[in-house]
């Protein structure tokens, strides 16, 4: 079929929603339904069986439940210690900041790859099964070693928690800039102790109490938060998935000349991107840093919102930004321009856990496609068909068509230099 012809169809992709609106927590037996029904559908598409990889795995879910709890109680420990030292004795404060700085290290260390369980996930966290379904379309001019290679990911499992996402983020956030605010007002406490500036222990005593109090808010509402699978994940992220099978259908018939694509649903997502991570274990051996690239589609539209548009991580951090995928951003933004389709990159202050960590964590340039608005609804029951908006997903659509054959023509701009 010649490119031009090909229509992304408004009911089709819709159908593609509807069929996933259900919950399906990883390591359920709602999650081996979607599994299942995902393999029809990219059979339905009209790839062969031996074309769609299934691929199982077990992980351990600590690292996404009580790891926060772990540490959200250790955080909540180490403040009010903290606050009581800060009457006794300057070196003894800084004894236990330096004390919990190396707790925290280590933590987060072992976060780096949590698919490999290790002590903490095999001993304190409970294992569960899930699987991942992908195809790929090999270059039709290059062999697959030559050739590089396009992801296009969405996630299949779904979750509801405690707090919506919106609430949660927010939640982070508090607890980050009090973290912030605290580490300042213990700063101009050590300088003052030791006679480096003067300042009057008033400012500081009340900045420190009020960042104590601020975190330990923080602190305790992320304790209370659970994971149930409640919500039909409509939004997060059935229409991920139905962007991944619309644009399989065009490059099944239309395969790049310098490209690989690869069509990805990933599992376990919500249970610490566990599906892509494992993924990307498989295949680093396959990928060449600078000849791989991923566009993960996660939580796209929300019907009704004035802010219901594509969007785009474009940078994270706090100071200083640091850009995400600026060489993708590029493309996105001049096939934007080409086909007339509004985008908007957006900051994010702390980044987000999805499916692109994996692929950031290797330095390959990956790119998350989302809509904001839709954190009010997700990790909800009101995550349902209702929020969706199938414009905006055939939009996307056609923008990222647009965008890997811009990247498929200036493959040796891209990937030999």
């Amino acid at each position: 079929m010649e490119i031009d012809k090909f229509i992304f169809k408004k009911e089709r992709i819709y159908n593609y929603v509807k069929k996933f609106c259900f919950p399906r927590l990883a390591g359920t037996a709602n999650e081996k339904k979607a599994v299942k029904l995902t393999i029809d559908t990219f059979k339905e598409i009209g790839f062969p069986g031996s074309q769609i990889n299934k691929r199982e795995f077990e992980f351990s879910d600590f690292y996404s439940t009580s790891l926060i709890k772990l540490v959200m109680v250790l955080n909540l420990i180490f403040n009010l210690v903290l606050l009581l030292l800060f009457y006794i004795h300057v070196f003894l404060t800084i004894a236990v900041i330096a004390i919990m700085a190396l707790i925290v290290s280590l933590i987060f260390k072992g976060l780096r790859y949590p698919e490999k369980r290790g002590f903490w996930g095999e001993y304190f966290g409970n294992i569960y099964s899930a699987t991942n379904v992908s195809v790929k379309i090999p270059s039709k001019e290059l062999s697959e070693e030559q050739a590089g290679n396009i992801i296009i990911s969405a996630h299949l499992d779904s979750k509801s928690q405690t707090y919506k996402t919106f609430w949660r983020i927010n939640f982070y956030r508090l607890w980050l800039y009090s973290g912030l605010f605290q580490a300042f007002f213990y700063i101009i406490f050590v300088l003052n102790v030791f006679s480096l500036i003067k300042v009057d222990p008033r400012f500081i005593l009340y900045g420190s109490w009020i960042s104590v109090i601020l975190i330990s808010l923080s602190n305790i509402l992320l304790m209370f938060l659970n994971t149930h699978n409640k919500s039909p994940g409509a939004l997060d992220n059935a229409t991920g998935m139905s962007i991944v099978f619309e644009l399989s259908s065009f490059f099944r018939e239309n395969p790049l000349n310098n490209f690989n694509i690869w069509f990805c649903q990933f599992s376990a997502e919500e249970l610490g991107t566990m599906g892509s991570r494992i993924f990307v274990d498989d295949h680093e051996s396959e990928f060449v840093k600078g000849r791989i690239f991923q566009f993960n589609f996660d939580i796209v539209s929300c019907a009704n919102h004035r802010l219901n548009q594509i969007e785009y991580f474009k940078s994270y951090g706090i100071f200083p930004r640091k850009k995400i995928a600026p060489l993708l951003s590029k493309y996105i933004n001049l096939a934007a321009d080409k086909d007339n389709i509004e985008i908007k990159g957006f900051h994010l202050s702390t980044g987000a856990h999805t499916d692109s960590v994996p692929f950031h964590l290797r330095d390959y340039d990956a790119i998350d496609i989302t809509t904001r608005a839709g954190a009010l609804y997700t990790h909800s029951e009101d995550d349902s068909l209702d929020k969706v908006d199938p414009k905006i997903l055939i939009q996307t659509c056609k923008l990222f068509k647009k965008v890997i054959l811009l990247m498929d023509k200036d493959y040796y701009n891209l990937c030999d230099n």
